[in-house]
């Protein structure tokens, strides 16, 4: 195994802090890809049936060999498939897809909250969980009254919020709310699509330790608690991102960088994005 932390979600299950992303990789790099992840040393892989590429992340994890529990394997629930019945057809069809016997962790995307009850999604979520055939089940992009809603409404606390976040969209408040309630925060678009690479902050800070701008906003997250999955498909890049855990911010750093807050998305806003495919 690699010397990635874990965090321990609120059922006991373990997650590597780091993982490897795959959103927006071409399913025909995405198995290469992920190889290389995995030799690397990431045993923590981040799709989504949205993404396209599931087939391609389950055949590397089979290519690379290692026992299956020493590989994290995280999808989520596509859009279009939030009625009951439907989330559970589309699970079936992720496993299937991926070629595995269960997940690691199952999310609902987007709570989509014009277009259907996503605390219907969320029981069929709970009856996968309960078969053993999700060892985790969570949520992504949803917002304080999504989650309130949950936990008025069903039985299972999500073990995650998959939620954008990076220096310029802290997410403080949301971040504090998923701890108070036992939710661990995973944060995409971590780099901000690479929009806070050239921040003076960041770079000065980078120059003084000798590492990279990606590398300390990483590292940055890490230093927080949160679980990260940068994504890449150039092997030097992939190694750059994993190299995270031979240095530290000091606390002025990470408080310098957690300052640049701008409450700037580089995706859409949860509470208005409503898209089905």
């Amino acid at each position: 195994m690699s010397s990635v932390p874990a965090v321990t979600l609120n059922n006991g299950v373990l997650i590597p802090q780091l993982g490897f992303g795959v959103y927006q990789i071409p399913p025909k790099d995405t198995r290469q890809a992920v190889l290389t992840a995995l030799e690397t040393g990431y045993r923590h892989i981040d799709t989504a049936e949205m993404y396209g590429n599931e087939k391609e992340v389950g055949q590397a994890v089979r290519d690379f060999g290692a026992p299956r529990e020493e590989v994290f394997v995280t999808s989520k629930l596509n859009n279009g498939f939030h009625a009951y019945g439907d989330a559970l057809s589309a699970f079936a069809r992720s496993l299937d897809d991926l070629g595995l016997e269960t997940l690691d962790l199952f999310l609902i995307h987007w709570p989509l909250p014009e277009v259907g009850d996503f605390t219907e999604t969320w029981k069929a979520l709970e009856e996968i969980y309960r078969s053993g055939r999700a060892k985790a089940i969570g949520v992504s992009n949803f917002q304080r009254k999504h989650l309130d809603r949950l936990f008025q409404e069903t039985e299972v606390v999500p073990a995650v919020n998959q939620i954008e976040v990076h220096p310029y969209l802290v997410q403080d408040d949301l971040r504090a709310f998923g701890t108070e309630h036992g939710i661990a925060t995973e944060a995409w678009s971590p780099i901000a699509q690479g929009k806070v690479l050239g921040d003076p902050v960041i770079t000065a800070i980078a120059e003084r330790l000798g590492r990279t701008p990606a590398q300390v906003t990483l590292r940055w997250h890490l230093q927080r608690g949160d679980i990260v999955f940068p994504k890449s498909v150039t092997p030097a890049r992939i190694e750059e991102n994993f190299r995270l855990f031979d240095f530290e911010l000091t606390a002025q750093d990470v408080a310098a960088i957690t300052a640049l807050d701008r409450g700037e998305r580089t995706g859409p806003d949860p509470d208005t994005f409503n898209w089905v495919p």
